[in-house]
């Protein structure tokens, strides 16, 4: 076992949008663990939009990044060390370990999976957090019922991908709204929703208006800004729009709602959520989740980047949309 673990460090708070300057690799020692310790050499590194919020020191839903400290985030690896009874060397599992090659823990925290069915790295997006805000969002904010139309940002995405496929599987027409046609094409082609409206044409409000003609029951914002303004104008009387992401405003000013008056004419339920604060559903989405990816009847789609030193460029890009599908790191 090598004798150092990389680790990428926040060292530096944004201004404005979030550079590689802001993060720095170091090597520390592997310390001996101490009796109950457990040490996992971590396989993939995912990336959310999320981490951005948190490196900056303003109040939220959770505290700042703390600078000087590993990046934090979720991690699926191999037990390859230790000194818990129960952990075995061998054990995947998925965690929080962060933007490093190796995690230690107590066992709290980590979370056995079985990767002979499910790829690994799945445990990271459609059978794990990502999966899961899909899955909470539609079913206990949007609600939708058959006949209904469901509309998503960010369709091609980790989180959106799974909202789409769960509408169509619960018999409603299933809207994407993608950047760019490649990846209108795989949410039309490969996913299996009705449309896809390509946001970056520069006819959103009208194409999203073509793809829903009956108008939208329920919209799962994944984006905010001009994307959320045009869904919200296309919107049914008492729609549901569950929000749990704002990816346009996360790099740069906060963001202002076009039309609110909408909310009344439409008699509109908007709802932000937290998936970490509806742990009571995990474990039934987790494990319709898991069979449907199991069964090859969930389909996801990943960009992996190669390295612990690639993370920062990946991350970034991500904010900007240049990945396609769920972001990960890879470290084996």
């Amino acid at each position: 076992m090598p004798e150092t673990n990389h680790q990428i460090l926040l060292v530096s708070r944004p201004k404005g949008a979030a550079t590689a300057a802001n993060f720095r690799m170091v090597a520390v020692p592997l310390a001996p663990l101490a009796e109950g310790e457990v040490r996992v050499r971590n396989h993939f590194l995912s990336l959310d939009p999320y981490m951005r919020g948190r490196m900056n020191d303003r109040k939220s839903y959770a505290p700042p990044q703390a600078l000087g400290e590993v990046m934090q985030g979720g991690t699926v690896g191999e037990v390859v060390e230790s000194r818990n009874p129960a952990w075995r060397p061998g054990d995947t599992v998925v965690a929080m370990f962060g933007w490093q090659e190796y995690g230690v823990s107590d066992g709290s925290g980590m979370r056995k999976v079985d990767a002979t069915k499910v790829p690994l790295s799945a445990y990271l997006g459609a059978v794990g957090m990502p999966g899961v805000t899909a899955w909470y969002g539609l079913h206990r904010i949007c609600g939708p019922r058959a006949g209904e139309t469901v509309a998503v940002s960010a369709a091609s995405g980790a989180v959106g991908s799974v909202v789409g496929q769960l509408a169509k599987r619960l018999g409603c027409r299933a809207v994407g709204i993608a950047g760019g046609p490649e990846k209108c094409r795989y949410v039309v082609e490969k996913l299996g929703l009705d449309a896809c409206v390509d946001h970056k044409a520069g006819r959103l409000e009208a194409d999203l208006g073509a793809a829903a003609p009956d108008g939208i029951d329920a919209y799962f914002d994944n984006v905010g800004g001009t994307v959320l303004d045009a869904a919200m104008l296309s919107m049914n009387a008492h729609g549901r729009i569950a929000i749990c992401g704002a990816i346009a405003g996360y790099d740069g000013q906060p963001l202002r709602m076009a039309n609110p008056t909408l909310i009344l004419t439409s008699r509109l339920r908007i709802e932000g959520f937290i998936v970490s604060e509806h742990m009571e559903d995990w474990s039934a989405a987790l494990e319709e989740l898991g069979g449907l990816v199991a069964a090859g009847d969930l389909k996801f789609r990943e960009s992996v980047a190669l390295g612990l030193m690639s993370a920062p460029e990946a991350f970034l890009g991500m904010l900007k949309g240049r990945n396609f599908g769920k972001q990960l790191v890879t470290l084996i």
